[in-house]
């Protein structure tokens, strides 16, 4: 089996977190965890130890001293795991919203198409998909698509998922290799740098490397740290992240528009 690594960012979790799936997870050699506390002020941890004490082998622990946010703690769990060797890296909610039996059908994906570089969960509520998202959620993340697909000139339906696999590869080091302007949002910075070659950002490639992944089983979970401020936050972060890598002309725009970008499910 391919050496696939899952890195899962922790910030006052110790309450949330299923110790015990997470145990039977790292034992049953499915992939490697790399566990990151984000400098939790709660017992977080002690149970990430716990965890690592259980399979030792499978699960590495990384403890930051100080709070730097989803993005940083994501960033540093994934060189991490490009450093150990990952064939595969990736990142997964500590909540475990995406259940841990869903990666293998993100690796499915990658051996059905050598290509891609990308598998990103998607949140698609159809039949023969048990997806359990609060209606308000699911509408303010129709309309965060919509402006995540404008900002990347892609037709992308769920760029917030917490469940993303990638292929190691020299491009992925590169697009890692600097902390996100985006704290909530980086998972739309990171295909924007994914996207991004010599000559600027080409939408192009992540057509050809990236592929949404329809989930079967996905499930709110009480207590997210996401409030009604972060949706600003996260507006004015497409923003910067339009400015800084995305920015083309409006010939540009207007292209992508008539691919149909916005199509799909409102």
């Amino acid at each position: 089996m391919s050496h696939t690594t899952l890195v899962v960012p922790c910030y006052n979790e110790a309450g949330r977190l299923d110790s015990s799936e997470f145990k039977r997870f790292a034992r049953s050699g499915m992939a490697r965890l790399v566990l990151v506390n984000d400098g939790s002020r709660d017992e977080t941890i002690a149970v990430l130890n716990d965890i690592r004490t259980s399979a030792p082998a499978s699960v590495r622990v990384v403890d930051l001293t100080s709070n730097h946010g989803k993005a940083e703690a994501v960033r540093r769990g994934m060189l991490e795991a490009l450093n150990d060797g990952a064939e595969y890296a990736g990142f997964w909610d500590a909540d475990l919203a995406t259940p841990f039996g869903e990666l293998a059908g993100f690796l499915e994906e990658f051996a059905r198409a050598p290509r891609l570089e990308v598998v990103m969960g998607s949140r698609v509520r159809v039949l023969g998909r048990t997806i359990d998202r609060r209606a308000t959620r699911h509408y303010a993340g129709r309309v965060f698509a919509t402006a995540a697909s404008l900002t990347l000139r892609l037709p992308v339906y769920d760029t917030q998922c917490g469940a993303k696999l990638f292929r190691a590869t020299p491009r992925l080091e590169q697009a890692l290799s600097e902390p996100f302007l985006s704290k909530w949002v980086f998972d739309v910075e990171l295909l924007a740098r994914l996207g991004t070659v010599s000559h600027g950002y080409s939408p192009a490639i992540l057509l050809e490397t990236v592929c949404e992944y329809p989930l079967l089983r996905w499930r709110d979970v009480a207590g997210s740290k996401l409030r009604a401020g972060d949706f600003a936050t996260a507006g004015l972060d497409l923003l910067r992240i339009y400015r800084r890598y995305t920015r083309g002309s409006r010939r540009d725009v207007a292209s992508a528009l008539r691919a149909g970008v916005l199509d799909g499910e409102p």
